[in-house]
């Protein structure tokens, strides 16, 4: 794989923009907290616009702020629009949503940035919820949010990352195998996006202390598999920081591989970070500099698996 140090650098001559539509928090780093800084620390210029701003995320007890309606994400689009930049923009990412007439607005702020740069890339993270397989944890949104991202969002997207429980939740099908993963990932490939990326993967040949990534395009598959870090309590928002790691290399490199090498590498570097300080949340500060550089890396295997 192209060093991918390399196209950072050379990046910076023409920064990239990308529209960044997900939750916030003030304390801690989930959605936008977990992305707009990591992006601009590879170079890019990043425009973030809120579904929500609370004082932190679920995970703790008690939490305070506001959540944004979909007129106020369609107002300050028109804002952008005014402003003439629509044209500019290199992506749009979009994340937490909570609702599905959020999602509609999300997917016209998409069609205008489309419409004004056809180029610009969609990566969608279909943030629905936990667990697969038999196990733990479910839906934790709006119940009309997986018609949504089935029904409307797929087919506008180039890129999307669902962990296993939304790829089982998008193809209403049970992922025990690897075969039945890249036969899922490609399921929604031939339904709109260019690249899915399946994070948090475990099937039946996983190790215990193992934990997986795949990556699949219409003419591809690429497994990487990462040491797995045991951080008590588990940070939340390594989900968010992977998605926006995948997409800004992706736009640099246009290859799906490099960009899984590239993401999952800085995240496990800032994983390894939390674990070492034993902190609640991501250590993005800390661990800064291995966005860019990180010093571990994890080869991603083409794998050649039949459809099941």
């Amino acid at each position: 794989m192209a060093n991918w140090a390399e196209s950072t650098v050379q990046a910076l001559v023409r920064p990239m923009n990308i529209l960044s539509i997900q939750s916030h928090v003030t304390y801690g780093h989930v959605g936008n907290s977990a992305a707009v800084f990591p992006l601009q620390r590879l170079g890019f210029e990043v425009w973030p616009l809120h579904t929500l701003q609370f004082s932190n995320h679920a995970g703790y007890e008690g939490v305070t702020g506001q959540v944004f309606g979909a007129q106020h994400l369609r107002e300050v689009v028109d804002g952008l629009a005014a402003r003439g930049v629509l044209g500019t923009c290199d992506a749009v990412l979009s994340g937490y949503l909570g609702a599905a007439e959020v999602g509609a607005a999300v997917l016209d702020a998409v069609a205008r940035v489309k419409a004004a740069n056809p180029e610009a890339l969609y990566a969608c993270d279909p943030v629905m919820g936990d667990g697969a397989s038999g196990g733990e944890g479910g839906l934790y949104v709006d119940a009309a949010l997986p018609e949504f991202f089935r029904d409307r969002a797929l087919a506008l997207a180039d890129i999307v990352t669902p962990n296993l429980f939304e790829l089982e939740t998008l193809t209403a099908a049970r992922v025990v195998t690897l075969d039945q993963a890249v036969s899922a990932a490609r399921g929604l490939v031939a339904r709109g996006p260019g690249v899915v990326l399946v994070t948090g993967l475990r099937h039946h040949t996983t190790g215990a202390g193992e934990i997986e990534l795949l990556a699949v395009t219409a003419r591809g598959a690429w497994r990487l598999i990462t040491p797995l870090i045991a951080c008590d309590p588990q940070p939340n928002g390594a989900g968010d920081l992977l998605a926006a790691l995948f997409l800004g290399h992706y736009l640099r490199t246009r290859d799906a591989g490099q960009a899984l090498e590239a993401a999952a590498a800085a995240t496990f570097a800032v994983l390894d970070a939390t674990r070492i300080a034993g902190a609640r949340e991501l250590q993005l500060i800390a661990a800064q500099d291995d966005l860019i550089a990180p010093k571990r890396h994890f080869p991603a295997e083409r794998i050649g698996v039949e459809p099941v």
